[in-house]
Parts: C-alpha cells; structure tokens; sequence
C-alpha cells in the first residue's frame, strides 16, 4: 500500500467525523470538500462571494502543506444548495485559477447542487492536484484533441 501522508486543518469536525482535510498519496493531493468556514476567527461569513474566498484560502493552505500550489489542481467539484449563485463566483474562482499567469489551470470540473451539512454554508470546494515537474500550459479545442 502507498504512504499517506494526513493534512488537518484542526477543524473540529475532523475528529468528530474521522477524516483528514486531505490525504497525500505520492504526487497526488486529495482535498476534502471545504466550505467558507474561516478556522482562526471560528466565523462563516454571510455572502457567497466571502464564503467562496474563504474556501480558496482554506484550499490553498491545505495545498501548501501537502506541497502543491493551484498549479497542480486536475479536478475540482463545486458544491452548492442553490445553483443560481454559482455565476455570481465564477470571477473568484476564475482569478484564483489564473493568479500565476505563466501557466493556464483548467482542471476537469463539476458543479453539484446539494444540501450543506449547515443551512448557513452556501459553498463547497473539492479538489485533486498532481504534482508534476513540468505543468502544461496548453489549451485545446474539441477539435484538436
């Protein structure tokens, strides 16, 4: 069986539930669906726009401990109760993507509508990243596939 290596976020439910924020297994990161919940001050902010910031910053410290940055994101599943706030973070999410701009991250994505563990919680954010030494930059159409 390959080494795995636990990253927490000392998130209470981690425990409680018993899993791990995320799980390394060799050059790949598995995070776990992370919501908007900011775990320094305790808080949820109120608006999508926060909670989507949050869960990004939640994300990227998670892919710093583990090694990876969003370069190395192949999959990532939005989650959210009500599909029509989707468009209203699609700029976040597409500046987050974009934030190093020598490299084009477009992984595979998905976007679920589903209930939230909290009626409160407006997002979820999934994630898969492989480390890989040298990143592709390229984008292709259907047709050159």
């Amino acid at each position: 069986m390959a080494e795995r290596t636990y990253i927490s976020s000392g998130s209470p439910f981690e425990e409680q539930i018993g899993y791990s924020r995320a799980v390394v297994v060799g050059d790949m990161l598995f995070v776990s669906g992370c919501t908007g919940y900011d775990y320094k001050t305790g808080t949820l902010p109120d608006t999508i726009e926060e909670q989507t910031q949050q869960c990004l910053e939640n994300i990227d410290a998670v892919l710093s401990k583990g090694g990876f940055d969003v370069r190395d994101i192949v999959r990532i599943r939005y989650i959210l109760p009500d599909r029509r706030d989707f468009s209203a973070v699609w700029p976040l999410l597409r500046s987050w993507l974009d934030k190093d701009t020598l490299v084009t991250v477009r992984p595979a994505a998905t976007m679920i509508q589903a209930g939230l563990m909290e009626e409160e919680m407006k997002i979820e954010i999934e994630v898969t990243a492989i480390r890989t030494p040298e990143r592709g930059d390229g984008v292709y159409d259907y047709e050159d596939l």
